[in-house]
């Protein structure tokens, strides 16, 4: 199958292969559009089981990142890029360099920034090969911590619409994934109220929740069944899919992982299961507002501002969807493709 014929192709600009021998680096960047602006994603360092499975996360995830830069209001497009390997075993300063250098061949057309397994450090050693960097540590640094208060301010929009209540005291949350954004995330809840249910595979991390946070831990194929209000996904994605769905208990799905359904029909089979979805890509937007003050000189008055405005975006898009009667998902991404064919007409 051709790229063009990929499932999760949808109209990229580029897709670019790169490889350099010397380091042993293996990646792929994805331009999905830049009618906003260039391409801002950041780079993820996963040991894909298949080159294949790492295409379909970067197409999927650079769409993403198109309509979540469209929907909060940022004058940049999306793209994403991915690193196959074991970030174990592969980091190295050479092989950053050299991976800064081919995001310096595409001309500006892309900024990377960090994602999974990607410091700020590392971010650094890109940046000495190219400009087209966001979040370095002189400047914007982590955005995981905007991106955890994005994420709670997004979930408790969703509280307010599906609960009654923005009040999270005494409302269970399973959060799967504690890693920066998802501990920072939980530590909001816990000192709303709310009841924590954790996992991780993380076993340091799962004993810190349990310590600071009063959080009940369970295993990594037990979160989905537990009985709680809300299902908070914190780490990877597609953990919304048939299997899973047949043990969801909760009345609300809000975390900040990516690409969190499976396939788009689970939008659908959510809203006919009566549960409330907090579209990924709008509620851990939180990370892409961060390093945009860095790649656009944006005040940090006005990043602090853009976060928080993820709650009335949420506010917004769930009034709309229940007066519809549409998906969240569904609706979110029709208002995204609004936005940039707005720009396109103009």
């Amino acid at each position: 199958m051709s790229l063009f014929e990929h499932p999760e192709f949808d109209h990229h600009d580029e897709v670019a292969f790169c490889h350099d021998e010397e380091s042993g680096l293996k990646a792929i960047i994805a331009v999905h559009d830049t009618t906003l602006g260039p391409s801002l994603g950041g780079t993820r360092l996963w040991n894909y089981a298949s080159s294949a499975e790492a295409v379909t996360d970067v197409l999927r995830l650079s769409r993403g990142m198109t309509y979540k830069s469209a929907i909060s209001g940022l004058p940049l497009g999306g793209g994403k890029a991915v690193i196959i390997g074991d970030a174990k075993k592969i980091k190295s300063e050479q092989l950053f360099r050299a991976y800064g250098r081919f995001i310096n061949s595409l001309g500006g057309k892309y900024i990377t920034a960090e994602d999974v397994n990607i410091k700020t450090s590392d971010i650094d050693i890109v940046a000495q090969e190219t400009q087209h960097v966001a979040g370095t540590g002189a400047k914007a640094g982590n955005p995981s911590p905007h991106t955890a208060l994005g994420t709670y301010l997004g979930l408790k929009a969703a509280a307010k619409h599906r609960l009654g209540s923005e009040d999270l005291q005494g409302v269970k949350i399973a959060v799967q994934g504690l890693g920066a954004v998802g501990y920072d995330f939980a530590k909001y809840c816990r000192e709303d109220g709310a009841e924590l249910i954790v996992t991780d595979i993380n076993e340091e991390s799962l004993q810190r929740a349990k310590t600071e946070l009063g959080a009940k831990v369970v295993g990594l194929n037990e979160i989905y069944a537990v009985d709680a209000d809300i299902y908070a996904p914190c780490a990877l994605g597609a953990t919304i899919n048939d299997d899973t769905l047949k043990q969801l208990k909760c009345k609300i799905i809000a975390g900040s992982a990516n690409n969190q359904l499976a396939t788009p029909q689970h939008d659908q089979l959510l809203k006919e299961m009566g549960i409330l979805y907090a579209p990924d890509y709008v509620i851990n937007a939180g990370g892409v507002i961060h390093v945009c003050s860095e790649a656009t000189n944006m005040s940090l008055t006005e990043t602090e501002k853009r976060v928080r405005d993820i709650y009335h975006t949420l506010d917004k898009l769930f009034a709309r969807a229940a007066e519809e009667n549409r998906p969240t998902g569904e609706l979110a991404d029709q208002m995204a493709r609004e936005i940039i064919e707005s720009a396109k007409q103009a």
